[in-house]
């Protein structure tokens, strides 16, 4: 296995990697609404969160060599399913080939009082 990491990110709050990579797999883990310099939650709400969780995803899959169009899978937790059209919408934007395969879901809750978190597995092979 190899650990990607990446300043452009959020670091990691816990025990845990940015990503790793395990064969031709990336496993990239939950990202949520913090800004990379100073690790603090964006301001605004549920689109301004979602944005910022993807930018973060984003430069991750960067650092690895890959880029939102390798992604195969994520999942989307939401503080609030209600919340599902707008985070939706901007998700969409950010699928520019093949949507990934994917599960929402709303949670309890999510560090640092987030709205929304997402993980994903990215496909680095040939």
């Amino acid at each position: 296995m190899e650990k990607i990491e990446t300043t452009k990110a959020p670091a990691a709050i816990g025990p845990y990697s940015q990503a790793l990579r395990a064969g031709d797999y990336l496993f990239c883990s939950g990202q949520i609404p913090l800004l990379p310099d100073s690790g603090e939650m964006v301001a605004g709400g549920v689109a301004e969160q979602t944005r910022q969780v993807l930018d973060n995803l984003t430069q991750v899959l960067s650092a690895a060599g890959v880029d939102f169009g390798s992604v195969v899978k994520t999942t989307i937790y939401l503080a609030d399913l209600a919340d599902f059209a707008i985070v939706n919408e901007i998700y969409a934007e950010y699928c520019v080939s093949i949507a990934p395969a994917r599960a929402t879901v709303q949670v309890a809750a999510l560090p640092k009082g987030a709205l929304v978190e997402i993980d994903a597995i990215a496909y680095c092979g040939k």
